[in-house]
């Protein structure tokens, strides 16, 4: 699978592990889904870390932080035309590239797990959005160490 440089607001196919998974004892996620990468640094020993945010077809309930994703970028990525949010209080984060990446593309895994960019100005909303849940204390990080 042909792997791009992690880069902030980047959009993955990902085995992405909800908190109420992680919760009740699960390892893996149980969906791959897009997600949307919010940050990415290199760590002294020169492994590359990697936190994303999963993308769901779910409405977000009351008191849920989401953005909802542009159905315009959702087609210029090729997701579905459903409408779709980025959910922005709950992140995973593991060393890239990891065993959970699955090809963006179903049938052409060679082509790896890019979907492609969000646009900058989307890309920063949802990094103001996961800043400003992280200083309210709505934040939950999945450390995933497979």
């Amino acid at each position: 699978m042909k792997l791009p440089d992690p880069e902030v607001g980047l959009v993955i196919r990902y085995a992405y592990l909800w908190r109420d998974q992680a919760s009740r004892g699960r390892e893996e996620g149980i969906k791959d889904r897009p997600c949307v990468i919010v940050l990415a640094v290199r760590s002294k020993g020169g492994a590359k870390q990697v936190v994303v945010v999963p993308i769901t077809h779910s409405p977000p309930a009351p008191g849920e932080k989401a953005i909802e994703l542009p159905a315009v970028t959702a087609s210029r990525l090729g997701l579905d035309d459903a409408r779709s949010w980025v959910v922005t209080q709950e992140l995973n984060s593991f060393v890239w590239p990891g065993p959970d990446l699955r090809p963006a593309r179903l049938g052409r895994p060679m082509e790896g797990p890019a979907f492609g960019f969000l646009p900058k100005s989307l890309t920063d909303k949802v990094l103001d959005a996961v800043r400003r849940n992280r200083r309210e204390g709505q934040f939950a990080m999945t450390d995933r160490k497979g």
